[in-house]
């Protein structure tokens, strides 16, 4: 499976996880065999012990110990069986690191995946990644090389690989709305904690990390861990996956060994710093163009510059587009993406968008976006809310100039061009509320229910807003709740 068009790749020091890439678009089983060589199996305390010695970090952007998390899930699969998860389901619309891994180096995450299942004695390995996109079909091809291999006779492990396709959303990354989805439930947060470790993929104990993190774990185990650590920082050794965009004239996913400037990467990208530059996502934070220019990529460098490392995600915005246009286009973006489960995604996150929105034209305040934020704030059924109020509170810090002069003169004098990335606008339908008037009291629950798209009149009498497709559920249970079973919904025409 030869994909036509691929991710792009740059690096910074050596070749490991990006290694033969410069030669072909994709590494198939005899070309990653013949650069990897072949997978030795490992007990469970050997690999703990190499992921212990070099300080093994999930890559998602939590930045787990990943022997943690190995050592939680062998002991809750202690009488049982359990399963390993790999999480390619990017739904951050500014990285594409995963995908990269999963369209070029396909062989290279199962090899990770199935080493750590082999040492838990696992049922099977799960690759959920976006349905429908090459991804989804180059690691599908990776699976059906290794079976061909299998009935050939090679050495290849027989432990089972299944590929499962999940709907994009921003949301669909985060764990429990993971699991929820490979189980076939809806991809939402779970809203109660519940660890995969304990129980995850059909109820089981799941080790569940991202595709960059069982690359690595492949490459340690290729290395070892004293070859490993002799590129990056003492205490972050190894490489780091940045997917560098937005205003970048050469954007491309690039490997660097922790503790390279940003500065170089931004050079090697033909990227200028401008307003400032955007560190770990849409749940990220910005760091002003100063601030960049001293930056050093580790988790402990991005800290000490005040942002986070996360998944690797490194946007800069550039001098030619509006900084607040561009934050409200985001904030906008990340309310109409939540689970719409909980007060503060669904009620909350709009509001902080449109504040957001009001400044881009001088209408809003400062002191009323962020009086949005507190109020969803540790609020959320998940990280969302929180992530989201970082985005914007960050916003609101690195373009305090731009927001003054929104403020006196309702714009900065630049267009909004769209450089922070964002996935084409899905057409998702929209749905009315109508009413029977014979039968309608003016009791205003359904405003209760539904104060986004619910007003009442001076009398009590309601008049309606077009509700969103991903808010249907809560139309349908305003008419169900309705006293007077006065209101219909129906999809708008």
């Amino acid at each position: 499976m030869i994909p036509h068009s691929v991710p792009r790749v740059l690096r910074l020091g050596p070749a490991r996880l990006t290694a033969g890439l410069d030669h072909t678009r994709r590494l198939d089983l005899p070309a990653h065999r013949t650069l990897h060589g072949d997978q030795v199996p490992r007990t469970l305390d050997d690999i703990i012990a190499q992921v212990e010695e070099v300080d093994m970090r999930g890559r998602g952007g939590a930045a787990f110990p990943f022997a943690r998390k190995l050592r939680a899930v062998a002991d809750a699969a202690r009488s049982g069986e359990c399963v390993v998860l790999v999480n390619g389901a990017e739904g951050e619309p500014a990285s594409s690191k995963d995908a990269m891994l999963l369209v070029r180096n396909p062989h290279l995450v199962l090899d990770g995946a199935v080493l750590a299942a082999e040492a838990l004695n696992a049922r099977e390995v799960v690759v959920a990644t976006v349905a429908g996109e090459v991804a989804e079909a180059s690691i599908t091809a990776a699976v059906a090389e290794r079976r061909a291999a299998n009935v050939a006779g090679a050495a290849e492990s027989r432990i089972g690989i299944r590929v499962v396709g999940l709907r994009e959303r921003f949301i669909s990354g985060e764990g429990g709305a993971l699991v929820r989805a490979v189980n076939g439930l809806e991809p939402v947060p779970p809203g109660r904690k519940r660890r995969a470790s304990t129980s995850g993929v059909d109820g089981l104990p799941t080790l569940l990390s991202n595709t960059e993190t069982y690359a690595q774990l492949a490459v340690l185990a290729e290395l070892g861990p004293e070859q490993y650590a002799k590129v990056g920082t003492t205490r972050e050794p190894g490489t780091v996956l940045l997917t560098v965009s937005g205003g970048a004239a050469n954007p491309a996913v690039v490997e660097v060994p922790t503790g390279t400037r940003l500065i170089d990467v931004l050079d090697v990208c033909e990227a200028e710093v401008g307003d400032g530059v955007l560190i770990g996502g849409y749940h990220g934070a910005w760091l002003d163009s100063r601030t960049a220019m001293s930056a050093i990529v580790s988790r402990e460098g991005m800290k000490q510059a005040g942002g986070s490392l996360g998944a690797g995600i490194v946007v800069p915005l550039g001098e030619s587009t509006c900084p607040v246009g561009e934050a409200a286009r985001v904030a906008a973006y990340l309310a109409a993406q939540s689970s719409g489960q909980c007060g503060p995604c669904r009620l909350g996150l709009p509001d902080v968008a449109r504040g957001l929105t009001a400044l881009t034209d001088g209408t809003g305040s400062i002191d009323a976006v962020r009086r949005s934020v507190r109020a969803v704030e540790r609020r959320g059924a998940c990280f969302h809310p929180d992530g989201t109020a970082r985005f914007v509170l960050s916003s609101l810090d690195a373009f305090e100039e731009d927001v003054a002069l929104h403020l006196e003169h309702g714009s900065c004098g630049r267009p909004v061009r769209g450089v922070l990335p964002l996935p084409e606008r899905e057409e998702e339908p929209e749905y009315r509320l109508d009413v029977d008037w014979t039968r309608c009291q003016g009791h205003g629950l359904c405003a209760h229910l539904l104060p986004e798209f619910v007003t009442l009149d001076d009398y009590g009498f309601p008049s309606f807003q077009p509700v969103p497709g991903w808010m249907f559920k809560e139309a349908r249970r305003a008419v169900d709740m309705c006293p007077a079973l006065a209101l219909r919904v129906a999809e708008a025409g």
